[in-house]
């Protein structure tokens, strides 16, 4: 039994963009170069760009390709700030926000004179319209940012709420879409955002693909200078193939978007159902099942647990899933999301996040099922017989 349930950290490669990938690899040609080949390598990342554009509901001149979600969202926050530091010193960031984004802002804060302020989300991990209306009313603003959909707990925030705030405020604001596009529909344009970000592989892309859409009358600085392309935002040779396959995923992503969630809320709710009514001490984390929840994120904490060990008892039976964001995979540390939802420590070390993704079968939910409630009594045991360390 091998079974992936960790489709937030990264999904499947989609045949058709495999295959489009494979094609546009076999072709040589910069597209900056202004003979034959370089203007044929110049329409095909054109014609990328217009699908991405198309998929995301914005301009095609908004769209900097970019190596993944990462670089997107630190072009943004670093690029956004560099340009507005006259407007004054503050950034706004909802509690518990993906580390590229609170990274980011907190190494401007070190370094380049930023003030981060947190703002406090409900239970949920939302953030309300009202807290950063209050909270941009003092001024001296030069950037808000949150995410469009948390990747651990599944929590979908009301983006176009916070924009219209922001917007009102005169305040660029940027949303992290990583986790949401491809989950839930995704328009730039209706959004109101100043700026947005996306990443290939989470939609059946190749890892070290992206997108940040810019829109067009938000100033950023650049975080590479060189040849001036895409802009001026991102200088240096751009990657044609990985655009391509990019480019053929958002499309897809698109066109699909409805029968993909249905099956994913399908198969959500039923892992939710059945977790909750055959393990003793687990506790559903983010909204309830809904609209207001990714449609393929189930996140729990399990009473007595420590998640990594759930985490390695479950891979020991052939199941991948995750404690959490995967950039923080492999440190020991407690969620910074379940803390800025009020979740006591003790309890946030018990987390597990299951994701789910194209591919993902009911027989994969109904195993994970039968296996879960003995890993969880295992678990429990071993963290009553050696609870500090289990806990610390």
């Amino acid at each position: 039994m091998a079974i992936y349930l960790d489709h937030a950290a990264t999904t499947s490669l989609l045949p058709e963009v495999l295959e489009g990938y494979i094609v546009a690899l076999q072709s040589v040609g910069n597209a900056s170069s202004i003979h034959s080949h370089g203007q044929a390598a110049k329409r095909m990342l054109e014609e990328a760009r217009e699908r991405v554009a198309a998929a995301l509901g914005c301009d095609p001149v908004e769209v900097i390709f970019t190596s993944g979600g990462t670089e997107a969202v630190n072009t943004a926050v670093k690029g956004v700030f560099w340009a507005r530091r006259a407007a004054g010193a503050r950034i706004l960031l909802p509690g518990g926000e993906h580390h590229a984004t609170a990274d980011a802002a907190a190494w401007l804060a070190a370094s380049q004179g930023a003030r981060v302020e947190e703002l406090p989300v409900d239970a949920e991990g939302r953030l309300a319209p009202a807290v950063l209306e209050a909270a941009l009313a003092e001024g001296g603003t030069a950037l808000v940012s949150a995410v469009w959909a948390n990747s651990e707990v599944g929590t979908v925030q009301k983006v176009a709420e916070l924009a219209a705030v922001a917007l009102r405020a005169g305040v660029p604001i940027h949303a992290d879409a990583v986790a949401a596009f491809g989950q839930v529909p995704v328009d730039f344009r209706a959004s109101g955002l100043s700026a947005l970000s996306v990443a290939g592989h989470k939609v059946g892309a190749p890892v070290g693909t992206g997108a940040l859409v810019l829109a067009r009358g938000t100033a950023a600085e650049p975080l590479v200078h060189g040849g001036g392309q895409q802009r001026g935002i991102r200088s240096g040779t751009q990657d044609v193939a990985g655009a391509v396959a990019f480019g053929i995923a958002a499309t897809l992503a698109a066109e699909r978007l409805d029968a993909h969630a249905s099956a994913l809320v399908a198969l959500r709710d039923r892992l939710i159902a059945g977790v909750l009514a055959t393990v003793p001490g687990a506790r559903l984390r983010g909204p309830a099942p809904g609209p207001d929840r990714l449609p393929g994120n189930a996140h729990f904490t399990f009473d007595g647990c420590d998640g990594d060990s759930l985490l390695l008892l479950l891979d020991f039976a052939g199941i991948s899933v995750s404690t959490g964001a995967a950039c923080q995979a492999g440190v020991p540390e407690v969620s910074t999301v379940l803390l800025a939802m009020g979740v006591p420590e003790v309890e946030a070390r018990g987390a597990l996040r299951f994701s789910l993704g194209a591919g993902t079968t009911a027989d994969d939910v109904d195993a994970l099922l039968r296996v879960l409630p003995g890993v969880v009594e295992r678990a429990q045991r071993a963290g009553h017989s050696d609870r500090v360390p289990a806990l610390g």
